[in-house]
């Protein structure tokens, strides 16, 4: 094997060994997150929710519509130049997942003081890293190709979760246009990890495999934690907030999927 073929196949093989999906496993359990003001351990995840919550990037609604027509730019720009924006783009998502970990998940309130989910802060920039390896060795291949229509299932989803039609008062579903460029999906891991991963998977299996993976696997994570504080903790205020969050599930495990697949020649 040579230079090349080590620094590409190396991180593919890691990222599927079972120790690899144990230790984010462990992770959720062994890493707490942190309140200055002090938290007995039956309130772990209230400090969680509360962080993510009232996240300190809320804050800062006028950057709102910047990262929503960014990544609707590059995107254009993959699509209609291919791979001379991919670079571009790669650094674009990598940024992202790191603004999503120190925006997202760092509050300051009365109730807790300075809180933090910390988890995220080490699963988060895990994608980053990743996004950034691809910037690297630019394994996403976005050139033209005969793509099965049926693979464009995901858009639909992403796009949902992309405008993101909630109102934020009521929780309740609000299909006002405006959202696609006003509204905070642009800076949410949530919201924008089924427009990524959804990429990549219409690309497949064109595409850097354990960037896709570990994405996957990190969306499919934070979409389990959603189901069940949306459906169970409080259906009767977030339900709508749940349905919003089903394409994260679905396409963040379909793309973890995918990325399993046995393939004679990634090309």
């Amino acid at each position: 094997m040579d230079g090349n073929q080590f620094r590409h196949g190396k991180p593919e093989r890691i990222t599927r060994k079972w120790w690899f999906f144990l230790i984010f496993v462990l992770l959720q359990f062994v890493t707490p997150p942190y309140a200055s003001k002090g938290y007995t351990w039956d309130q772990w995840g209230d400090v969680i929710r509360h962080s993510v919550g009232n996240a300190f990037i809320y804050s800062y609604s006028e950057l709102y519509p910047i990262f929503k027509i960014v990544p609707v730019v590059l995107i254009a720009l993959i699509i209609v130049f291919r791979n001379r924006f991919r670079r571009l783009f790669n650094l674009y998502v990598a940024l992202s997942y790191i603004l999503f970990a120190f925006g997202q998940n760092i509050a300051v309130t009365e109730k807790y003081g300075l809180s933090i989910c910390t988890i995220n802060l080490i699963m988060f920039p895990a994608v980053a890293g990743f996004w950034i390896w691809e910037a690297i060795v630019l394994q996403n291949d976005f050139s033209p190709a005969k793509i099965p229509f049926w693979r464009y299932w995901v858009v639909p989803l992403a796009f949902l979760a992309f405008w993101y039609p909630l109102n934020n008062q009521t929780c309740m579903p609000d299909f006002n246009p405006a959202y696609l460029f006003t509204n905070g999906a642009g800076i949410a891991f949530c919201t924008m990890t089924p427009v990524y991963v959804g990429l990549l998977t219409i690309y497949y299996p064109r595409v850097n495999i354990a960037t896709l993976r570990i994405t996957g696997l990190i969306g499919l994570m934070i979409g389990i934690y959603n189901m069940i504080t949306n459906f169970f903790v409080n259906p009767g205020r977030l339900w709508w907030n749940g349905v919003l969050h089903i394409p994260l599930l679905i396409v963040s495990l379909y793309g973890l999927v995918l990325s399993f697949r046995k393939q004679s020649q990634i090309t």
